[in-house]
């Protein structure tokens, strides 16, 4: 008999968490994810400015769960669902091909939102994945370098001007990592230029940094910013971004800011695959894209169908839409998994979904951060502490912790950046193989171009086989006959 198939759109947070939740439950599970690792987001930043390896944020998706038997891993894109009998189409690398359910868990995630100018995308790369981070990296540290290498003034200073696009933790973040580094980190290993004339400048078109923090804590945020030299434009709308650029608007009118590195932290919107479902399912959506859910995270009229994380959109005890951070994720897949047991036992469901708010976080500098816990309201080292505690918790793997803390004491106690390395294949492999276009669709072309070559060797060599014992047949005839016109001109 058939055990129950679930079958999992995404290995973040709501994924990871709820195929987790029903490892003793008698389902079989299907996990379709894009990449074939878990990544954590919220340390990407560091993967960018050199603090951490792509690896300690990133664990292989087969490694965390290889002692869980009811899981099968699949590597590829979930381009299609048909929730009409329930299959999901999926282009892997090079294959396509189909998964079959009975329950859907979609956890996608969120993609980056340039807020209808995609083509900013070209030149300000965003934060959403390990690719994002390597490139940025390969940017910020290839820009010290090449600074150190001009003779015209504008373009040293061109080459040392970044622009972080959005005021959110993300950005904060980012915008005092590279000034850590400006400042801090790489003073006194050039000869031609001073690191710490670097200009590093954090745009927003709202009128607060962190502005989901409150105003105490924003206002501590932005101090913390000018101390480190940060410059902070709010109440500015990016209007264009080129090559050695940013154009923006604000109250003082036009300004142009020449600069060679550019980062884009600014929104984030669902994924294509949010459209899709909502289109088959008559789901409705919010601005940015995602499924409105019914209070057990269920597709409206679709029971079988769960979406959790940053594709659903349901709100809070406030009446605000859940933000999309980890803990709505995570929270939000152990639901669906508790849904689903409680099914497949004929029990009750539970309560409808209700999120717990463990709070929100951002480090600004080393020993600075700002955290919201409830009532409280920390900033300065004790709120850096607990935003340490708090990621190295949700690291996956002991590996990943150990290695994570060394990290964070040679950047943080110490001056250096462990993971600085960078190349230029990081630095412009996206913008050529947007051009170049999928990788893999000359490899689908090679093989189909292959099998058919076999195909038509096996039709000849069949053919040919057949000819061939043809001939040996009529040769036995024509040896057969002749014995018997021997006897018949014996007989005369």
């Amino acid at each position: 008999m058939q055990r129950h198939r679930v079958a999992v759109i995404g290995a973040g947070f709501g994924g990871l968490f709820a195929i987790r939740a029903l490892r003793d439950a008698p389902v079989d599970i299907t996990l379709v994810n894009g990449t074939a690792y878990h990544l954590f987001q919220p340390l990407l930043y560091q993967v960018a400015t050199g603090v951490l390896s792509e690896g300690e944020i990133a664990p292989p998706i087969r490694e965390v769960l290889k002692k869980q038997d009811n899981v099968d891993v699949r590597l590829g894109w979930a381009e299609h669902i048909d929730t009409a009998n329930k299959v999901i189409s999926v282009t892997g690398p090079g294959i396509d091909y189909k998964v079959e359910y009975d329950t859907l868990i979609v956890a996608a995630g969120a993609s980056q939102s340039y807020f209808g100018n995609d083509h900013f995308n070209e030149y300000a790369p965003g934060m959403k994945s390990i690719d994002d981070a390597l490139e940025l990296r390969a940017k910020i540290f290839g820009a010290f370098e090449i600074a150190d290498l001009q003779t015209d003034p504008q373009a040293q200073e061109r080459w040392l001007t970044f622009v972080v696009v959005g005021a959110g933790p993300t950005g904060v973040e980012m915008a005092g990592q590279i000034a850590e580094l400006a400042h801090r980190n790489l003073p006194g290993q050039y000869k031609h230029i001073d690191p710490r004339k670097a200009r590093i400048i954090l745009i927003d078109a709202v009128g607060a940094v962190l502005n989901t923090f409150g105003d105490h804590l924003s206002t501590r945020a932005l101090r913390q910013l000018h101390l480190m030299g940060v410059e902070v434009e709010l109440n500015t709308k990016v209007v264009d971004v080129d090559l050695t650029g940013i154009e923006v608007e604000s109250e003082r009118g036009h300004q142009r800011i020449p600069s060679m590195t550019k980062v884009w932290a600014a929104g984030v919107a669902a994924p294509p695959l949010a459209r899709q479902l909502a289109e088959s399912t008559g789901a409705r959506t919010d601005r940015a894209g995602r499924i409105m859910v019914e209070p057990d995270l269920t597709v409206p009229g679709h029971p079988e169908i769960f979406v959790v994380g940053d594709m659903m959109h349901l709100p809070g005890s406030d009446g605000a839409p859940l933000p999309g951070v980890a803990q709505v994720a995570i929270q939000g897949g152990k639901y669906a998994a508790e849904v689903i047991k409680r099914r497949l036992r004929d029990k009750p469901a539970p309560k409808p979904f209700k999120y717990f708010d463990k709070g929100s976080m951002a480090t600004i500098s080393r020993f600075s951060a700002v955290a919201s816990v409830g009532t409280l309201r920390l900033s300065g080292f004790i709120a850096w502490m607990m935003w340490l505690a708090v990621h190295v918790f949700y690291l996956v793997g002991f590996k990943n912790r150990f290695t994570t803390v060394l990290h964070w004491a040679v950047s943080f106690v110490g001056r250096g950046r462990p993971e600085r390395v960078a190349t230029e294949q990081q630095a412009f492999a996206r913008r050529a193989m947007k051009h170049y276009g999928d990788p893999f669709q000359a490899v689908r072309a090679a093989e189909e171009a292959e099998n058919l070559r076999a195909a038509g060797h096996a039709a000849s060599g069949t053919q040919q086989a057949g000819t061939q014992q043809a001939g040996t047949q009529q040769a036995g005839t024509q040896q057969a006959g002749t014995p018997v016109a021997e006897k018949a001109t014996v007989g005369k």
